[in-house]
């Protein structure tokens, strides 16, 4: 399970982007612009490609607030596809 202590601090977020793995799942937190103000986009993907070279369509995002409230929802929201999308990740650690 990902842990809120496992993400960098809001000072950090604010600078650049923080990925992490967990289980098969690889996550991305990382601040963007939008009409209502900044958002924090959470992205989840499988091992073993990174951000980059890893295909949108295998990639799922969802935007919080950009607040620590923020961080504690993308954080549970993370667990909840760990969850919830077991096999998917369990595949992807017997592909590596």
């Amino acid at each position: 399970m990902i842990q809120r202590s496992d993400i960098l601090s809001m000072e950090y977020l604010k600078k650049t982007e923080f990925t992490g793995s967990h289980q098969g799942m690889r996550y991305r937190l990382e601040g963007t612009a939008s009409e209502g103000g900044r958002k924090l986009r959470a992205t989840v993907w499988p091992e073993p490609f990174n951000f980059i070279t890893t295909p949108e369509e295998e990639k799922e995002s969802r935007e919080f607030t950009f607040d620590e409230d923020g961080v504690v929802d993308a954080v549970a929201w993370m667990n909840d596809r760990l969850f919830e999308e077991k096999d998917r990740w369990e595949q992807a650690v017997r592909r590596m």
